[in-house]
């Protein structure tokens, strides 16, 4: 079985690392027509999140895999070794079936894992690198992970990424009436910020985009402002929350624009929480006074706050995922044997090709059709049966033991196993 899952994530590395790692989505596709040509595995397919990195593979080396993904991230080799763990078939399946459910999130049972993973699967199709084996094994990732929404409460009480964001900020903002709100950047995350955001009623919203076009739809949603990236430096003294989630690849707020904001605003606070990975916003920052800025990672405290309230539909969904697993990986280690199988099967039609022809040319000469019939079918039978013999009769004393123990079974003949128990 060459199927492997190698990557890391928030349980293994910390996001200093997974930003360097990670893939902006425009990169991925070259990134798996470069894996492919390279001829290092058959298929691939690669997932990126905020929080996590991983390779999906059949037919390859890990440690080549591991090194490639360090040369196309332009880190030195063996710099990931601590924090990557490479998963070989039945376990590369069971994380995959947990990861689309939503079992291995930061945030037990979101949603939005899924539409990642999908997304992972549309790019490996543009690059042509999305073959049988890991398109089945993305199906039945995206089945399962229907099964267990549906027929467990995992999602139920669940804390999203979003929701903890306005938490932090209540911690510097009892009452979030009066904030002046900024959203930079117009993606699913931020979407679903404004959203919670919107809720507490803040004094005003605005979003920052890249592209001013798209800006304006989400902020039409929201009765909000809209402005360009290029504005960010001229406008951002006059926010008091900044939310912040872009594909950019580096920093579009430094620690020196937040000193001079911090200085404008005359020390009042400011809470900025940086949900984009790689981050948005310098990490030195965070040690400015009055600046109070939170990763990703701080989310986690709040998010797996409330694991007892879900533990049963845990249990279940985890009882859910290793049935399905085991389906799959039958089915996987049956596509071993199709190679042997099939060239039985052309061995085969070649012995009975072979034998009508002569059957054929015989009726053809005048023979009689019985007689033809006859010498068609005792033919047959000793060609098939020349082989298995043969090898039988080579065979030494122990493997001729097992090997009569085989033909006993596969054939049902007398003085098998079942029939001795019979």
């Amino acid at each position: 079985m060459a199927l492997y899952t190698l990557g890391l994530s928030h349980t293994t590395a910390p996001l200093d690392v997974r930003e360097r790692v990670a893939f902006a989505p425009e990169a991925v596709t070259d990134a798996l027509r470069e894996i492919t040509s390279r001829r290092m595995v058959r298929e691939a397919a690669i997932l990126s999140t905020c929080n996590r990195t991983e390779v999906y593979f059949d037919g390859g080396e890990p440690r080549e895999v591991a090194r490639w993904l360090e040369d196309a991230r332009g880190i030195p080799p063996a710099t990931l070794d601590p924090y990557t763990y490479t998963l070989p078939g039945d376990r590369a399946v069971t994380h995959a079936f947990r990861v689309a459910s939503g079992l291995d999130s930061m945030v037990l049972g979101e949603p939005q894992i899924l539409g990642q993973m999908k997304q992972a699967v549309r790019s490996a199709e543009a690059a042509g690198s999305l073959g049988l084996i890991l398109n089945r094994l993305f199906q039945r990732s995206f089945a399962v992970a229907k099964d267990v929404r549906t027929q467990t409460d995992i999602g139920s009480a669940s804390i999203s990424m979003a929701a903890a964001a306005v938490k932090l900020t209540e911690r510097i903002f009892p009452s979030l009436a009066d904030q002046r709100l900024l959203l930079v950047g117009a993606g699913e995350m931020i979407e679903l910020t404004a959203t919670h955001f919107a809720a507490r009623r803040p004094r005003s919203i605005t979003v920052a985009n890249r592209t001013l076009e798209r800006g304006q739809k989400l902020a039409q949603r929201f009765g909000a402002e809209a402005i360009t990236l290029a504005e960010l430096a001229s406008r951002l003294a006059h926010f008091d929350i900044i939310v912040t989630c872009t594909a950019s690849t580096l920093p579009i707020i430094g620690k020196g624009t937040l000193e001079r904001v911090v200085h404008l605003r005359r020390h009042a606070p400011v809470a900025i929480v940086d949900l984009g990975v790689p981050r948005d916003v310098e990490a030195e920052a965070a040690r400015l006074d009055d600046v109070f800025l939170y990763s990703i990672d701080d989310l986690s405290e709040i998010v797996q706050g409330n694991l007892q309230i879900r533990r049963e539909a845990v249990s279940q969904a985890e009882e859910m995922v290793a049935a399905q697993a085991a389906h799959f990986i039958q089915w996987l280690q049956g596509r071993s044997v199709v190679p042997t199988i099939a060239a039985l099967s052309r061995h085969h039609d070649a012995l009975r090709r072979a034998e009508l022809d002569r059957a054929r040319r015989q009726l053809a000469a005048g023979a009689e059709p019985d007689a033809v019939l006859e010498a068609l079918a005792r033919a047959l039978s000793g060609k098939l049966l020349h082989a298995p013999l043969a090898a039988l009769n080579a065979a030494g004393d122990a493997e001729r033991a097992e090997m009569t123990a085989l033909f006993e079974r596969v054939y049902g003949l007398p003085g098998s196993a079942g029939d001795r128990e019979a």
